[in-house]
């Protein structure tokens, strides 16, 4: 009972600045396993450039949609490029 109250307490708080960086490394960490996270602006790029030849791709909100998680993807790829993904994977599992 106890644990069930503490929980739904712990559901019913709000976030603060605090629980930025764990949700971060956890993210981190489940990019790591997911694939290649390096590889995935390019992936991209083939996908959106793909995708700019059909009706979908006329549309000026969904191609300003794609630039931004190009730009996202690329700038994530380019922050951690320095590491290794040991590297990574050490930082995030000290920090956890």
């Amino acid at each position: 009972m106890c644990l069930i109250f503490s929980i739904m307490l712990k559901e019913n708080q709000k976030p603060t600045h605090r629980d930025v960086m764990p949700s971060v490394i956890n993210f981190l960490s489940d990019e790591l396993f997911e694939g290649d996270y390096k590889e995935q602006p390019i992936y991209l790029q083939e996908i959106f450039e793909l995708l700019m030849h059909t009706e979908f791709g006329d549309d000026i909100n969904l191609r300003q949609k794609m630039l931004s998680c190009l730009r996202t993807s690329r700038n994530l790829a380019e922050t951690l490029s320095p590491f290794s993904e040991k590297q990574i994977y050490k930082a995030c599992a000290n920090n956890r």
